[in-house]
């Protein structure tokens, strides 16, 4: 009788317990539906990519009667490629048609009903395969039409008729000088100066008419050994400074246009001012100083201030231009701020490089983006330069270009590449010998995708 008595305990209970679930379940049914009927849908990632078109699906969504489907150009879907902003899709795919090759597209989709609208679902981005047609040999210089088009170069590769010479001819409308317009090139010991280097480069130029921009004036890394070990008075250290910056612009006046003044003043980690040799024996205005002495020896020469990581270092970004509004404060004249660029394939964003722009924008100075050069194997993960990184090296400059292109004429000044060929890059030995491919051309001069990205961004 006990064992009998347990069990209809048991019984009952279970019972009960099924009864109440079945209540809640019966009274709930309409609102659980509600809830899981337009969840967003899961998106794939894009398949039967070509160089016009791609594919793209999704799972199932429970009560849904329709989907819209969304592909822009943007992460941010400010820009929709034409017809696919919300385009109606019955089915659980549809292939996306009338693309440009080796672009970037991203796509996302939405589940719809007669009463609601779900959340969108993932971002996913993919990059449309380049086209077989070869490289456009657009000069740059012609398809740039409102500011130069520069490269950096050495004394050496302007020899007539070299495939050098050929380049810049065609391409360039600017050069500045790698290294051999620095302190220590030009001024190598106390009071005797080399100007070999340096009237080459600027002879060549004027011979060829392409402008010349000057870099750099003051460096602490080209600080030449006499001037680094000074051992003189500070006052005596200043002046020394001023003779070199007066010598120097008083023999290329109306040869050189513009010219970095100083470069790189200021930390990476903290934004202060670098403590310099420069900054030890002139004063924390060491800057300010530099800009005068070259305003009194060129009345009309453009002074830059120049920096690396200006669109990445959100903390040094912020003290370059605090910087500049010192100097702008106390009628220091300064016309103009570079960014070297010197970046990767993958960073910084388009908003990252926008956001930096206006800064130099909003100060009504001139902007030059002064030694551009693009990575594409930071994190050393490919031993070949393969289709895929060539695409996102050729996107990222059009992005830097188009982003330079877009800002007022008055603010325009140039776009300088930082080497013409793959293998003369500084890359090479400032990274142990690591491949990068950073430039516009490989190493047997031939043009390169990269190329193609910068007149993309031109239009």
């Amino acid at each position: 009788m006990k064992i009998k008595f347990k069990y209809a305990i048991y019984i009952l209970i279970i019972g009960s317990f099924f009864s109440l679930t079945s209540c809640a379940d019966a009274g709930d049914d309409s609102n659980i539906a509600k809830a899981i009927a337009l969840g967003s849908p899961i998106i794939n990632n894009a398949t039967d990519v070509n160089s016009n078109s791609f594919k793209v699906s999704w799972t199932r969504v429970y009560d849904a009667d329709n989907y819209e489907l969304d592909v822009a150009t943007n992460n941010t879907f400010e820009s929709y490629v034409t017809g696919y902003q919300a385009k109606p899709v019955s089915t659980l795919n549809e292939q996306v048609i009338g693309l440009k090759e080796a672009t970037n597209y991203f796509y996302r989709v939405r589940a719809i009903n007669s009463s609601e609208t779900s959340k969108n679902s993932a971002v996913i981005q993919v990059t449309t395969l380049e086209g077989n047609d070869p490289e456009p040999t657009t000069s740059l210089k012609e398809a740039s039409t409102t500011f130069f088009v520069g490269m950096a170069v050495k004394a050496e590769q302007l020899t007539n008729g070299s495939k050098y010479d050929e380049i810049i001819k065609n391409e360039f409308s600017s050069i500045s000088a790698e290294y051999e317009m620095k302190m220590n090139i030009i001024e190598p010991t106390k009071g005797n100066y080399n100007w070999s280097k340096a009237d080459a480069i600027v002879d060549y130029a004027i011979a060829n008419g392409i402008n010349v921009h000057g870099h750099a004036l003051v460096w602490h890394e080209s600080a030449p050994d006499w001037l680094a070990n000074y051992t003189g008075t500070d006052a005596e250290f200043e002046q020394e400074v001023k003779n070199y910056i007066t010598a120097v612009l008083t023999r290329y006046k109306g040869k050189v246009a513009s010219w970095d003044v100083v470069n790189e003043a200021i930390n990476d980690s903290n934004g202060a001012l670098r403590n310099s040799i420069y900054r030890q024996k002139m004063g924390d205005n060491f800057v300010a100083k530099c800009f005068q002495f070259a305003r009194e020896a060129d009345p009309d020469v453009l002074l830059f201030y120049n920096d690396y990581a200006v669109t990445t270092n959100k903390t040094k970004q912020t003290a370059i231009f605090n910087l500049i509004d010192d100097l702008q404060a106390n009628n220091t004249p300064i016309d103009g701020v570079g960014f070297q660029m010197h970046i990767k394939y993958n960073s910084p964003s388009v908003d990252e490089i926008k956001t930096a722009v206006d800064k130099a924008v909003e100060r009504d100075l001139k902007l030059h983006f002064s030694e551009l050069d693009v990575r594409v194997n930071p994190n050393k993960d490919i031993t070949t330069f393969t289709t895929e990184r060539a695409i996102a090296q050729k996107n990222k400059v059009k992005e830097v270009v188009s982003v330079y292109n877009a800002i007022p004429l008055e603010n325009k000044y140039a776009i300088t590449v930082w080497g013409m060929k793959d293998d003369d890059s500084w890359i090479i030995n400032q990274y142990n010998n690591t491949n990068e491919w950073p430039l516009l051309y490989d190493s047997n001069f031939e043009i390169k995708k990269a190329h193609t990205g910068f007149l993309q961004g031109l239009e």
